[in-house]
């Protein structure tokens, strides 16, 4: 089995058919055949109208940036994934959530990859965290005992990549061993009323590492990234049974360990006046607006397949606006490098950047700056015409916080904000309304 992507075959390969990684076929033994047994029938099945739901109450993290992205706090019972990047701050965020809770509910630490010594100097450098329980073992069998003998209110298993089972014969981290302790930690997890955090390894392309079931067995999946280079970390929800799939929380990393920033665009929407290729565009991520300041730079290229790089944006979403820009707004890029970043690492995926995109580009090539106090939204189609995006007037709400006075948008956006909208039926419209082409203004 890959111990990357979890594919299974019967002999083994140099290279994995199904994420390409070599070398990480491993020898797993083969899982033997249950019994069959009859379905019992003592009790009938009961219908969808003869079972009674409970809301359960959340418990509160202490980091409002984190009971965003669980949806309000995480709930009871629950088995929260997080991943990302080494060094990123998994094991701060979760330290610090921990410091707080221990103030009312029971707490542990399953720390596998740090001793205990290691753990309290990381605590006491974020403040102290005195009542959180910490037990530093990897035997999934001890710490399944420990977790069923103190059931604490919440549980962080960091990481669950360095616990194993020794009646399994792979090492720590194969396949069998993270599938046997999800599993195992799942039920104590249910049966015993434990919030358990699980912080996971990533591999070299991003993605969770270990088998695929590790995510499915999982009620929430989060995914801390950023660059370690940078102050700003952004949690993101990939998967959420109680709550939105696409909240963002905005962290920054100081002396003092993480730091939420519940206002983001004051950080990321700023951008330098009369500056060639730069515009302030409002996504949405989840629930929350966000400014972000999109860059373009446009350069001549002597390259047959000219460069279409992005940073923080789809690459093939790139390719497809600058071909509705050569095609319909008569911009000639054929002979051009185009590069498009996202200003302070954030990453945005959805349809509503595209005229942030376009606008960027097109400034660039022109060398004409995007008119002073202009932001802008809404999705581009492939025949140069443009959509309106849903959250118009929230989007609108935060442009006018931040102080722009003129948000370019689709003609048909229906919106019932104070700020001036200038409606574009097409990107070729959009262009003329927000760049700034005076001959005199440019120099």
């Amino acid at each position: 089995m890959c111990s990357e992507c979890g594919y299974a075959t019967s002999r083994w390969l140099g290279r994995c058919p199904g994420c390409d990684s070599w070398g990480s076929l491993v020898a797993e033994p083969a899982a033997s055949a249950p019994s069959a047994r009859p379905a019992s029938a003592s009790h009938p099945l009961p219908r969808l109208v003869e079972v009674t739901s409970t809301e359960a109450e959340r418990l509160r993290t202490g980091l409002p940036e984190l009971d965003r992205v669980l949806g309000g706090g995480v709930v009871p019972a629950s088995l929260v994934l997080v991943s990302g990047d080494p060094g990123i701050g998994k094991s701060t965020l979760l330290l610090m959530a921990l410091a707080a809770m221990s103030n009312e509910w029971k707490t542990v630490l399953v720390t596998g990859e740090e001793s205990a010594a290691q753990v309290k100097l990381r605590a006491d450098r974020l403040g102290g965290a005195d009542g959180v329980r910490v037990f530093q073992e990897t035997n999934l069998e001890d710490v399944c005992a420990a977790l069923e003998l103190e059931r604490p209110a919440v549980c962080v298993v960091d990481s669950v990549q360095t616990l194993y089972d020794p009646q399994i014969g792979s090492p720590a981290g194969s396949v069998a061993q993270v599938r046997e302790a999800a599993g195992r930690l799942l039920r104590i997890a249910k049966q015993s009323d434990i919030a358990m955090f699980l912080v996971g390894h990533v591999t070299k392309d991003g993605s969770v590492a270990g088998p695929r079931v590790l995510e499915h067995l999982v009620d929430c999946v989060l995914h801390f990234e950023g660059d370690r280079y940078r102050a700003h970390r952004v949690l993101r929800s990939v998967k959420n049974r109680f709550g939105s799939t696409s909240e963002l929380g905005v962290f920054e990393m100081t002396a003092r360990g993480l730091v939420g920033l519940s206002e983001p665009s004051e950080l990321f929407g700023k951008s330098a006046p009369d500056q060639p290729g730069s515009v302030v565009i409002c996504a949405v991520e989840g629930t929350r607006p966000i400014l972000l300041e999109v860059q373009a730079l446009v350069a001549p290229t002597d390259l047959a397949m000219p460069r279409r790089v992005g940073t923080g944006v789809d690459p093939r979403r790139l390719s497809m606006i600058v071909a509705v820009l050569s095609r319909h707004a008569g911009l000639s890029l054929g002979q051009a490098d185009v590069y498009v970043n996202v200003a302070g690492g954030v990453r945005i995926d959805e349809p509503g950047a595209d005229l942030g995109i376009a606008l960027a580009i097109a400034s660039a090539a022109r060398h004409a700056p995007v008119r002073p106090g202009v932001a802008c939204f809404g999705e581009v189609g492939l025949t140069g015409r443009l959509r309106p995006v849903p959250y118009a007037d929230q989007r609108l709400a935060e442009c006018e916080k931040l102080g722009f006075d003129t948000v370019v948008v689709a003609d048909n956006t229906e919106t019932r904000g104070a700020v001036h909208l200038a409606a574009a039926s097409s990107v070729k419209h959009a262009l003329s309304l927000a760049i700034d082409e005076n001959p005199a203004r440019n120099g």
